[in-house]
């Protein structure tokens, strides 16, 4: 039996003008901070540790421990950050929350907020996504104007003021010390690290960072208590989680299902690989995770068992390919977008992200050759854990993946195109004539 879906951020999507707060408030919006502010801060953080919740950016590590890890007040001022950054290809989740549903998020800022003695908060935006960008700030508008943020938030003593900042549209931003420098006006470059943001972070202060998803997820700790939210996902990977089905699926979008759900069950819900197909490969965490093929499809997606089969949950952006893709296109393209946002900073990720490009390219024109494989794999190993940040390691994980499963498509490009070998236009999930695309409006497939 398919597992059944959870949906909890995703719960009110459908409904007219969900994202305004009064729709939050008749969903029982804001009734986790009015738990929190009758609790010690201590309390709050001991709820979220107890709940299991893991950072829902990609590392999935605990998010009440990030949060015990700020030494104890100094008298000086703290921070949150929540990076909205959202990036990484096939990475659809945090900005359709935040444009359905802001008050999630906000309510989930000032609850993190009291909990780690925070004062003002900053969301970080990407700076492309300008509706969301206004949407959110329409948001945090509403809730000062009803007393859930600002000075003395609902009579409780505690003061908290909210800052939305629209990012420069960097994919190095996304790197939380680098996200910090961009948000204080610095170039967007990874920090060295220790000191941890922990210690000092923004403006050299103890600062939390967290992702879009994880803060709000913590509203609905505070209402449904840790119990509720550990009855969902596995023992070691709790609680609910959206994952972005896309590419050659039948009915792409948002599934907010408890980790642990498999991709199996997953399509079964989407309709199935498009008609007329197979799965060929996927990403279990965007395209910076290594790729999996039809044979794991019901492996667990929690972060062990992904782990485990040799690849990263990551965000959970599943992007579905059939057989008609070339997997040496495609990873070409990723690495392409990779080397493209490589910020420069350290020679294995500036250097190492160039030479890839040029031999994938070598491989999709059928000009590589037997060696190029090798050297390939030679590429990623000197970038892999030599990089300043996790971007070279993430650009070389479909990399060796891809060889690893799809060895012969290398080899056919030492003599075949890859545009020969898979045409382009048998890749595309809908085509767009006139006809076609009237049939499409219609809901006519």
């Amino acid at each position: 039996m398919p597992t059944t879906l959870t949906p909890v951020l995703s719960a009110h999507w459908d409904e007219p003008r969900a994202w305004s707060l009064t729709a939050y408030e008749r969903h029982g919006g804001y009734r986790g901070l009015r738990r929190a502010l009758t609790m010690e801060p201590a309390q709050v953080v001991q709820a979220v540790k107890d709940s299991g919740l893991r950072g829902r950016g990609g590392a999935g590590f605990p998010t009440g421990m990030k949060w015990g890890f700020l030494p104890p007040p100094d008298g000086g001022p703290r921070y949150l950050v929540v990076n909205a950054d959202e990036s990484e290809p096939g990475t659809c989740k945090d900005i359709p929350t935040m444009l359905a549903s802001p008050q999630h998020l906000i309510e989930g800022v000032a609850i993190t907020s009291y909990a780690i003695g925070c004062a003002h908060a900053f969301i970080y935006v990407r700076g492309e996504v300008l509706h969301v960008l206004r949407r959110l700030q329409k948001a945090v508008e509403e809730a000062y104007a009803a007393g859930y943020l600002g000075q003395d938030v609902l009579g409780s003593g505690y003061s908290l003021d909210v800052t939305v900042h629209a990012g420069a549209g960097a994919y190095i931003c996304g790197e939380e010390t680098a996200l910090l420098d961009s948000l204080e006006g610095l170039r967007g470059q990874p920090r060295l690290k220790p000191p941890f943001p922990a210690v000092a972070g923004l403006y050299a202060r103890p600062t939390v960072v967290n992702n879009v998803e994880s803060v709000a997820s913590v509203p609905g700790i505070l209402r449904g208590g840790a119990e509720w939210f550990t009855g969902m996902g596995t023992e070691r990977s709790a609680g609910h989680g959206l994952f972005s089905l896309s590419g050659h699926v039948t009915r792409p979008g948002q599934y907010e299902a408890p980790l642990g759900i498999t991709l199996r069950e997953l399509l079964d819900m989407a309709g199935g690989v498009r008609e007329g197909h197979e799965l060929k490969f996927w990403t279990p965490g965007g395209s910076s995770t290594p790729i999996f093929t039809a044979e794991h499809l019901d492996v667990p997606l929690d972060y062990e068992s992904v782990g485990k089969a040799g690849s990263m949950l990551g965000t959970r952006a599943l992007q579905i390919f059939d057989e008609t893709v070339s997997v040496v296109r495609a990873v070409t393209r990723w690495t392409e977008f990779y080397k493209h946002e490589s910020c420069g900073k350290c020679t294995p990720c500036r250097e190492g992200t160039y030479w890839l490009v040029q031999v994938l390219q070598r491989f999709e024109r059928g000009q590589g050759t037997e060696a190029d494989i090798e050297l390939l794999l030679d590429l990623c190993d000197n970038i892999l854990g030599r990089s300043f940040c996790a971007l070279g390691d993430g650009a070389t994980s479909c990399i060796t993946s891809a060889v690893q499963y799809f060895r012969d498509e290398f080899e056919a490009g030492t003599h075949t195109p890859a545009d020969v070998l898979f045409p382009p236009e048998r890749s595309a999930r809908f085509a767009y004539t006139p006809r076609a695309r009237t049939a499409q409006l219609a809901g006519v497939h």
